[in-house]
């Protein structure tokens, strides 16, 4: 069993289709993924670029999905942001649809993370085969 992490998700790109500033599609399995990430106990950080308004309509979404984070673009709830401290997440991963390689599927995602749950016949030429 694998300790619970830290992960930072992106949202734009990442939970839905990048429409920004609008909110695109859900992408598959997205928030089904992350919901079953934190019932395993990962603790999940909404980091975005988002802000204001367009920032309550991604959080919204995904409350209306069931997919609640433990914080949002701060590293704990109670974390006060000001212009001293970098935006920057502390986090143990972080799923950002930028990230060198392009977005993997929510299944490869959940994958990567519970090598347990992943399939045991995973074809020879998988793209993530590395990781493990």
């Amino acid at each position: 069993m694998i300790k619970p992490l830290t992960i930072a998700v992106d949202f734009d790109g990442t939970i839905v289709e990048h429409k920004f500033p609008a909110i695109g599609n859900e992408l598959p399995f997205a928030t089904h993924t992350l919901k079953t990430l934190q019932e395993k106990g990962h603790r999940l950080i909404l980091w975005t670029y988002r802000c204001g308004q367009q920032l309550d309509d991604a959080v919204n979404f995904c409350k209306e999905r069931g997919l609640e984070f433990y914080a949002i673009n701060k590293n704990y709830p109670e974390e006060k942001m000001n212009d001293q401290i970098s935006r920057k997440i502390l986090a143990d991963l972080y799923i950002d649809d930028r990230n060198i390689g392009g977005m993997p599927s929510w299944t490869e995602i959940y994958q990567l993370i519970h090598p347990e749950a992943a399939p045991k016949d995973q074809p020879s030429g998988s793209k993530w085969k590395w990781w493990k």
